[in-house]
């Protein structure tokens, strides 16, 4: 699925177009998976809904959605690089795949952010109304660890 979002960005769920260089190198260094692994990302496209945006034929930003298509959503890795951002794109990208989503008729939708609530408010996310009903397991610095033994 292809989308043109804006008078100069495609937005495309083809995985065939990911710049998986491209998406390693941002997600190495960003503050949610520092140092993680190109194989863990090569990993975690596989196994998700994904979202590139293109300007004049360059990646310049991503999104994944991780999914069973019929309950249940997780949004994940969104980047614009930021030599483009704050020119829209990252609304644009919420906005496409908020549509996507909302075409599957998901139950819930989650994500986490430190930075972004405001972009994620405009289409409709909120703090979990029940946050006592939700545990995780967090490992954390997971691919310092990994790379430690690695060096």
């Amino acid at each position: 699925m292809e989308h043109k979002a804006a008078e100069d960005i495609v937005i495309s769920s083809d995985k065939a177009l990911l710049d998986v260089e491209r998406i390693h190198a941002f997600l190495a260094s960003a503050y949610w998976s520092t140092g993680i692994p190109r194989e863990v990302v090569e990993r975690a496209i596989q196994g998700s809904l994904c979202f590139g945006v293109y300007k004049a034929g360059a990646q310049i930003g991503f999104a994944r959605v991780i999914t069973d298509h019929a309950t249940f959503a997780y949004l994940a890795d969104v980047f614009i690089v930021e030599a483009e951002q704050r020119q829209g794109y990252g609304k644009a990208l919420i906005a496409h795949i908020a549509e996507a989503l909302g075409r599957l008729r998901l139950r819930r939708t989650m994500l986490a952010t430190a930075d972004a609530h405001g972009l994620y408010r405009q289409f409709g996310f909120s703090p979990l109304e029940k946050p006592d009903r939700f545990m995780e397991i967090n490992v954390k610095d997971i691919y310092q660890q990994e790379n430690a033994g690695t060096s």
